[in-house]
């Protein structure tokens, strides 16, 4: 825990006793504050009371006593209106402010040097954390994962001038964190999303902003037209800024060619990592993540050696493209984590010989955005609610069955899989659905396609449980 002790002998309140709600609350307990909390849920409220922590309805309390009002990130701040809370703190004149800020405050003050890796954008942020932080962990540097992704941020230790922290945040932590420092900071990317909490896209890139903005170094995705405008406007403002592309061959900056990642200086190139032959980071997508992480690891010092190590030893990410078990020439993949088309997409675009494991309780839009990737789906197998609607979809262009269940859907691909004489076959889960229908979250479902394909006689797993 990091005790926050920015706000020893304050009057402190809190809404939102979630999971790191209660974390942070013990941690400003911890670091000496006073605090009173709250929630809209009477048995948070019940579960914070029972650990020591103190509750009240903030509708009832004196303001003018707080120094600060921390609020979770999943509660809205200004849309689609602010919530309750944040009205009677603002009428006040009281700064409003989430978990991030409260370890950054903590960072300034105990150890201002500690490298700080922070990670943002629409797609591929979980990756690019995890990636990261692998690599820092398999160069035996001390290193703390967390934030939007694994541990509440203030459940990690202290900050010390040696310790790594790789933290992914949402657009919602980073609303609630104004003094964001990292050492280096990364935007993958930016399409809309959360606009219901945001407004519109450039309030919502705006915000994706400042996370680069306050970074030493700003590492930015270049391959949408929102994050090259913000590479070139803190360009402008004299910021250090290291540009990434999947695709595009720069100037200056690193990009993706094939497998092979390339550092461009002054228009001439050269190869700095690979790659060629590492499963759990196949796609363009995964070229980015990986520029990315890349990129931020040598701004913390490390060596292109010990990187490239941290690169081949990444074991991918649960549930999103995680290889979980090969016989022979079929490969089996877990990608339950896609729960619409758009998150398919890059699994479909990894693979040539697909043998498709999809549906659930379906998305608006179903999979019609995939048809591009039809060619290579050698067969489709339909599950739950969103079966007929699939099968509608596919036509003739897809060979496909109604499986009805998982278990059933991964028998039979991996069977007729078996027979494929092309090379590399790959029964893939990627669902475009939700889970809802069949299993509690996409997490269970995963985790019942793991069991269903290395329960096949002569698999060999890949990695074990996450």
């Amino acid at each position: 825990m990091i005790p926050a002790a920015s706000f020893a002998g304050k009057r402190v309140s809190l809404f939102g006793l979630g999971g790191s709600g209660i974390a942070t609350a013990h941690a400003l307990i911890a670091g000496g504050a006073e605090i009173l909390t709250w929630d809209d849920n009477p048995d948070s409220v019940a579960k914070a009371a029972a650990a020591g922590i103190a509750t009240g309805d903030l509708r009832g309390a004196d303001w003018s006593r707080f120094a600060a009002f921390v609020l979770s990130p999943g509660v809205p701040l200004t849309h689609p209106k602010p919530h309750w809370t944040v009205e009677l703190a603002r009428g006040a004149g009281v700064e409003v402010i989430g978990d991030v800020e409260l370890f950054c405050r903590e960072r300034i003050q105990r150890a201002p040097a500690a490298p700080f890796i922070a990670i943002t954008g629409t797609n591929g942020k979980s990756t690019t954390t995890a990636l990261a932080a692998h690599i820092l962990k398999s160069a035996e540097r001390d290193t703390q994962m967390g934030g939007n992704i694994g541990r509440a941020i203030m459940t990690l230790d202290p900050p010390e001038p040696k310790r790594h922290y790789v933290v992914e945040c949402s657009s919602y932590q980073i609303d609630l964190a104004p003094s964001i420092n990292p050492t280096a900071g990364i935007l993958l990317n930016l399409t809309p999303d959360h606009l219901d909490r945001h407004g519109t896209m450039a309030h919502y890139a705006s915000i994706k902003e400042r996370l680069v903005a306050g970074s030493d170094t700003a590492i930015i995705g270049v391959d949408d037209s929102w994050c090259a405008q913000i590479a070139d406007r803190l360009e402008r403002a004299g910021r250090q800024v290291i540009r990434i592309s999947k695709r595009l061959p720069l100037t200056d900056g690193y990009f993706a060619d094939g497998t092979n990642l390339m550092e461009a200086v002054h228009g001439r190139y050269s190869r700095i990592a690979f790659l060629e032959g590492i499963g759990s980071l196949r796609g363009q997508h995964n070229a980015q993540n990986a520029l990315a992480a890349v990129a931020a690891c040598l701004r913390v010092g490390l060596e292109l050696g010990e990187i490239q190590a941290g690169l081949e030893s990444f074991p991918g990410l649960a549930h999103r493209m995680e290889q979980v078990g090969r016989k022979d020439h079929v490969l089996f993949v877990n990608d339950s984590k896609a729960t619409n088309a758009d998150a398919a997409a890059p699994a479909l675009s990894s693979f040539n010989r697909i043998y498709w494991i999809a549906g659930g309780l379906p998305k608006e839009g179903g999979i019609e955005p995939l048809r591009g990737f039809f060619p290579r789906i050698a067969k489709a197998y339909l599950i739950g609610e969103a079966a007929p609607a699939f099968s509608a979809t596919l036509g003739e262009a897809v060979p496909y069955e109604i499986s009805g269940t998982l278990a059933a859907a991964v028998e039979h691909a991996a069977h007729d899989a078996a027979s494929d004489s092309g090379g590399e076959a790959v029964v893939l889960l990627s669902p475009a659905c939700a889970s809802f229908d069949q299993f509690k979250n996409f997490e269970v479902r995963g985790e019942a396609f793991r069991q269903a394909a290395t329960a096949i006689d002569g698999v060999k797993p890949i990695g074990g449980p996450r």
